[in-house]
């Protein structure tokens, strides 16, 4: 166990980790990129949790077990409903665990004291993580070039744009590393030809534990040139302070901010259509029909329960989709 890396169920507050000499780990992509992601889910089902839950709460729990992690920094908040009693499980196995909330209402005093009540957890100051902020802002601006050129030039497909977006919720455990990694990526995207789609789509919603969404898409002539979730892990908003950059971050804030951010991104990309990705048995579907009414354009809402490629039903719905917008 390396007593350096914390484990976290979602994006939080990064630069606080690191400014205390931690290393984040995302591990919802532990879970994801592991070999065998659906073995995963079937051990914590083996170890009690029930068959009608989220399977990203199951692959994070084995995670955490399989990587022996503690502390794990878990979004109570802002985040998943059942993170509060997957923190009692893993208390209850020995797992340190810290809780951190971002408030309902975007609330800048409670937000505030959230950033300071982590940066005391980690025995940390929110100055120096203000200086981590700096130096993770220069990784993300050349991430935020990558999701350009997957909008603007269309040098970057979807599934790269959401690669380099999503691993910003912890930048692999190494920003100079990962920006390093990300910077020799750009050049080389750079160099491509330009590429033009029939149809180009937004994909809202919780990353999707599907494994050949972008690969059946792109089959079909459609382009996703705007990954909503993880270009919000990037960041994407300019800001002087981690107190207005956390408030300024959609994702564990009302669907009213967030389709806010959607309808102005979908505008500037040229979104001709959006994929709802929503997770079985998670809270969040409810907010489907709030999508739907605020998005301004068609929507198709696609729902998986576990790991592996997508069934029949589910690609013959979006063939017909993305037919519809192409005519």
């Amino acid at each position: 166990m390396d007593q350096r890396v914390v484990g976290i169920t979602t994006t939080i507050p990064i630069e606080v980790l690191f400014a205390s000499g931690h290393r984040p780990l995302d591990l919802n992509n532990v879970f994801i990129a592991s070999d065998d992601p659906a073995a995963m889910v079937e051990a914590a089902e083996r170890a009690g949790f029930p068959r009608t839950m989220c399977a990203w709460v199951k692959g994070i729990y084995t995670a955490a077990r399989r990587r022996r992690v503690s502390p794990v920094v878990a979004v109570i908040q802002g985040d998943c409903s059942n993170t509060h009693a997957l923190m009692e499980i893993l208390e209850s196995e020995g797992v340190r665990v810290i809780d951190f909330s971002y408030p309902y209402r975007r609330d800048r005093d409670l937000l505030q004291a959230q950033l300071e009540r982590l940066a005391r957890a980690f025995e940390t100051s929110l100055e120096a993580a203000e200086r981590e902020k700096q130096r993770l802002d220069a990784v993300r601006a050349t991430v935020h070039e990558i999701d350009r050129l997957a909008w603007q030039t269309g040098q970057v497909s979807g599934a790269e744009d959401f690669y380099w977006t999503v691993n910003c919720s912890d930048f692999l455990g190494d920003p100079d590393r990962f920006g390093a990694e990300a910077q020799a990526f750009l050049d080389e995207a750079r160099a491509r030809e330009p590429a033009r789609r029939a149809v180009r789509l937004g994909l809202l919603g919780v990353p999707p534990i599907c494994t050949d969404l972008f690969e059946r898409l792109d089959e079909m002539g459609a382009a996703v040139v705007f990954n909503e979730i993880p270009r919000q892990f990037a960041m994407p908003s300019p800001t002087a302070s981690l107190l207005e950059q956390y408030a300024s971050y959609t994702y564990p804030y009302d669907v009213f901010f967030r389709t806010d951010d959607v309808r102005r991104e979908c505008r500037r990309r040229g979104v001709q259509g959006l994929v709802h990705y929503v997770q079985s048995f998670c809270y969040r579907m409810l907010q489907d029909r709030l999508i739907r009414e605020r998005a301004g354009l068609p929507v198709l809402t696609l729902e998986c329960d576990r790991p592996g490629p997508l069934d029949a039903a589910s690609r013959t719905r979006l063939e017909a989709f993305v037919e519809m917008l192409g005519g």
